[in-house]
């Protein structure tokens, strides 16, 4: 029995995409009545989020530039247009951050010992706080991260040892509505200074929430956000709505479940197949990604108001949407690389994937060259091999960078005119004899 080929890699298409579709039809209209009609309930249209949006519809578009893949044998050609490399917005950008991070995760950071899912949620009452001041985002994942860094030590008699904390903000929910929560992946137990691992025992996760209710209002009386009266009396609500769950927990050999969670935890706020747009109706339906509850099942939305909602949750320039405490704190790490405390990037009695010895840290541009290559990444998001020849199934590289305006527009004019599809080769065509 022949082993199957391969699967053909095809260019996508982003413009005709629901999103792009909905973002190229009413973005303008959004924007002239968004201060009188949105902003009250989901804020200003930041800069950042017009930005992303310029960025977003230039996404694969041919006009902006693109590459020349041709095949080695029998010549034919295709064209790969750039990617806008925005977050959050444009999904297939952000599945490939996702795809190079969790390799990094997997090689780099994540230590071979068990780890558990935390997630953090706040009441409605100081989700807006957080719509309008997004670096208070920051604040909820240092309050979130010390309180959870101090249950672990107490509970398990240890005040020197630290869990690994990978920290991942998310603002949305269900459906897209502004619902600022954390996700963290944290090894379950925690690191003595010498990198001994401890696992985690019996724990009450309700102390927990506990203690992060009362951190995060503290933290608020001192910024000024609450008066020391408004915090008392949250604190005397009978439902809190701060929430702590915890329930889910993966063993050290299931490292793809692991990132997996990772990759969940930070991905964008809508799937392609989950949105539909009819703009003769000027409608959004979407599909909730939950199974049961109020949320569930598919729900309709006008396409502005669906929009508007969209890019509430496009981070700023700079913003931090993934931090990193305790054993995975950038920090803590070359300080155990100084002790001798990572060998052979195992830690001692925890069977972990560390980072590299001293000696073996690459420099700048070695790491730009340990960047894996286009293809390698299409071929780890899609499954399938982006330099397979179409026509005779041979190899196929990247010739060339076309950035020149005069240029872009002699490729596309040329291939247009001879009924040519610029991204790929026809399934008719066979190879030359």
């Amino acid at each position: 029995m022949q082993p199957v080929a391969p699967a053909a890699y095809r260019p996508r298409r982003p413009h005709d995409s629901p999103l792009f579709k909905l973002v190229q039809d009413r973005f303008d209209a959004l924007a002239l009545v968004h201060e009188e009609q949105f902003q009250k309930q989901y804020g200003r249209l930041r800069h950042a989020s017009r930005r992303a949006v310029e960025k977003f519809l230039a996404c694969g578009d041919l006009e902006c530039g693109f590459a020349r893949v041709r095949c080695d044998q029998c010549r034919a050609e295709f064209l790969v247009a750039f990617s806008c490399k925005a977050r959050y917005l444009c999904p297939s950008c952000h599945a490939k951050r996702l795809a190079i991070w969790s390799e990094w995760l997997e090689h780099e950071l994540l230590y071979a010992v068990p780890h558990r899912q935390f997630v953090f949620t706040v009441p409605k009452r100081l989700r807006l706080f957080f719509l309008h001041d997004r670096k208070l985002l920051g604040l909820l994942c240092r309050v979130a991260s010390h309180t959870l860094q101090d249950f672990l030590r107490i509970t398990m008699r240890e005040p020197l040892a630290v869990p690994g904390i990978v920290a991942s903000v998310q603002t949305f929910g269900s459906l897209v509505n502004f619902h600022p929560h954390l996700h963290l992946l944290v090894t379950d137990g925690v690191f003595r200074p010498d990198g001994t691992f401890i696992h985690l025992g019996f724990h009450q996760i309700e102390v927990l929430t506990e203690a992060f209710r009362r951190a995060l209002l503290r933290a608020f009386v001192r910024k000024e956000l609450l008066s020391e009266h408004d915090a008392q009396s949250m604190l005397a609500w009978p439902h809190s709505g701060f929430h702590v769950h915890n329930a889910v927990r993966l063993e050290a050999d299931d490292p793809h479940g692991i990132l997996q969670l990772a990759r969940y935890a930070a991905r964008a706020p809508i799937a392609l197949e989950r949105l539909q747009y009819d703009p003769r109706k000027q409608q959004v339906i979407l599909v909730s990604d939950k199974t049961e509850g109020p949320t569930a099942g598919t729900h309709t939305f006008d396409a502005l108001e669906f929009l508007a909602r969209l890019l509430t949750h496009v981070p700023n320039k700079n913003e931090i949407c993934v931090r990193y405490y305790g054993a995975y704190s950038v920090r803590r790490r070359h300080r155990w690389r100084k002790q001798g405390v990572l060998r052979d990037r195992q830690l001692p009695g925890a069977e972990a994937r560390t980072p590299p010895r001293d000696d073996a840290i690459p420099t700048w541009p070695a790491l730009r060259a340990l960047r894996r290559r286009w293809a390698e990444l299409l071929a780890r998001v899609f499954e399938v091999d982006p330099l397979r020849c179409l026509r005779c199934g041979g190899s196929m590289r990247i010739i060339s960078f076309i950035l020149e305006p005069r240029v872009i527009d002699a490729i596309l004019r040329h291939l247009r005119s001879k009924g040519r599809d610029p991204r790929a080769l026809p399934e008719h065509e066979r190879p030359p004899p």
